[in-house]
């Protein structure tokens, strides 16, 4: 967990209110305005989209057990049907809300929204599988089965129609707050990048501010393949006349480094603007330490502690890939020769490229992909990040923009060197130049695919971007692996 600082008072923000850059958030002390409103609607909104969308699955779910022939038919009175479904629809919303559904950060390019509704799923279910139990109520299994896989499904539909419904409010000007960022460094970017890549937050940045005058005047742009969004970056340092000038809500510091001087003076600036500030804090503590926060009674406690492995979890964890992979190779047979087939055509040289890569505990394997490059180019090179590389076969640009490239991994994972969600293997030159805080990627097993591949940040090498898979190691759990197998697919249907 988090900290998040008010000039008033100190308070604890819980991990559900994280996205993907830790930013920290300050309530404002202002009356709220047109976009806090705005966004009680959309809550509101998306509560009773999830009622009514719960009891349509219970009431389909029943539909689809009474027109096929599987178990034992036991017949209820519609009325029942609908009843049930929206008690079982109301406690579900309530887990939801328990977990942070509903709340404004909830982020992390929706791969937690969508872990949520896969884990309060499974255990509202389970809820009922144990009422019937010890109530003697007959509820009809292959009926709980049916509702477990549609209402997640419909959920998540449902999910994404509200997204693109808040965006394009967002786009039309509705419910946002315009942010004024100071840095535009790395960390700078990678707010910005956190920004536009959730419009559900409604935090618009209209501009940049660095120190730096050699920056102002250009422009800062998205961590993504497609540089599309950017903004401008203006002359600092920040003051109360931009602020105002620029009509921000919000200030972001993002400079980790800044002096306390130079952070008072701009929150003093920002204050005076009637703009809230926020911040990303400076990395002060141990980089191979975990730091967890804990409000005891307004006391703000940090906590050091090394990560902790989980047998139970990672047991099942193992179960999962092998299986996983073994059906994924067994159905997929024909698409991997398929794709054999091209890459033979397409250049000389061999179908597969195995490479030596550092997996968990530093303990090095052999990685496979499809060839994708020239086989003069040298196979211990940083990956090139253009597709016009000549380096890049004609075929091998295809795999690499669809991630074909990476399906014989699959063969890493059978045999258990890899795992399908994890951090991303590294080429041993370099991990030897990794410091304390990347060496925490080690610590579990490098996966096929990971929350880093579904970022923005896929645009920059592994090593310069940890924080995504820091985040995935110390909150992993089943549903979380889930979700990102689920958004992985989707992100592989569009091709990029």
């Amino acid at each position: 967990m988090h900290s998040s600082v008010e000039f008033s008072k100190v308070r604890q923000v819980g991990t559900d209110e994280l996205v993907t850059v830790d930013l920290q958030l300050v309530k404002p002390a202002a009356k709220r305005g047109a976009a806090a409103r705005f966004r009680q609607i959309i809550v509101a909104i998306e509560i009773v989209a999830d009622l009514l969308t719960i009891t349509l699955g219970i009431r389909c779910g029943y539909l689809i057990y009474t027109a096929t022939a599987i178990g034992k038919h036991m017949h209820f009175p519609v009325r029942l049907i609908w009843a049930a479904g929206a008690v079982f629809a109301t406690v579900m919303v309530l887990m939801l809300d328990r977990v942070g559904a509903y709340r404004r950060g909830n982020s992390l390019l929706r791969v937690r929204e969508t872990e949520q509704i896969l884990r309060v799923s499974a255990e509202a279910l389970l809820a009922v599988l144990v009422v019937s139990f010890f109530t003697h109520v007959l509820i009809p299994r292959w009926l709980l089965v049916l509702c477990l896989s549609l209402i997640p499904l419909l959920l998540f539909i449902q999910k994404n129609l509200i997204y693109w419904l808040v965006h394009a409010f967002h786009v039309r000007g509705y419910g946002n707050e315009r942010v004024l960022i100071y840095g535009a460094g790395g960390t700078g970017r990678r707010v910005f990048s956190v920004l536009k890549g959730s419009p559900k937050l409604g935090l618009v940045p209209v501009a940049v501010v660095d120190d730096n005058l050699e920056k102002a005047g250009t422009t800062l742009s998205e961590m993504a393949y497609e540089r599309r969004p950017s903004v401008r970056i203006v002359a600092g340092p920040v003051t109360r006349e931009l602020v105002s000038a620029c009509a921000a809500d919000l200030v972001i510091v993002a400079i980790p480094s800044i002096g306390r001087d130079r952070f008072v003076r701009t929150v003093d600036e920002a204050l005076a603007a009637n703009a809230r500030v926020s911040f990303v804090p400076s990395h002060f503590f141990s980089s191979d330490l975990w730091v967890d926060y804990r409000d005891l009674d307004g006391i703000l406690l940090a906590s050091f502690g090394k990560l902790s492995r989980r047998v139970g979890y990672e047991f099942a964890k193992r179960i999962c890939d092998f299986l996983g992979s073994l059906i994924l190779i067994i159905l997929g047979s024909p698409v991997f020769t398929m794709l054999a087939l091209l890459v033979k055509l397409d250049s000389r040289g061999p179908v597969f490229f195995s490479q030596k890569r550092i997996g968990r505990d530093g303990r090095p394997f052999r990685m496979y992909k499809f060839r994708t490059m020239q086989t003069s180019a040298s196979p211990y090179e940083f990956s090139p990040r253009e597709s016009s590389d000549p380096r890049i076969t004609r075929v091998g640009r295809f795999l690499r923009k669809a991630s074909l490239d990476e399906l014989p991994q699959l063969l890493n994972v059978l045999q258990g060197s890899m795992s399908l969600v994890g951090p991303r293997p590294e080429m041993p030159f370099i991990v030897d130049q990794y410091t304390d805080r990347h060496r925490q990627r080690l610590q579990v097993k490098p996966g096929l695919t990971g929350l880093w591949q579904l970022s923005g940040d896929r645009a920059f090498l592994i090593h310069e971007n940890v924080e995504y898979d820091l985040y995935y190691i110390q909150h992993r759990n089943f549903f979380m692996d889930l979700a990102v197998l689920l958004h992985t697919w989707i992100f592989a249907m569009r091709g990029i």
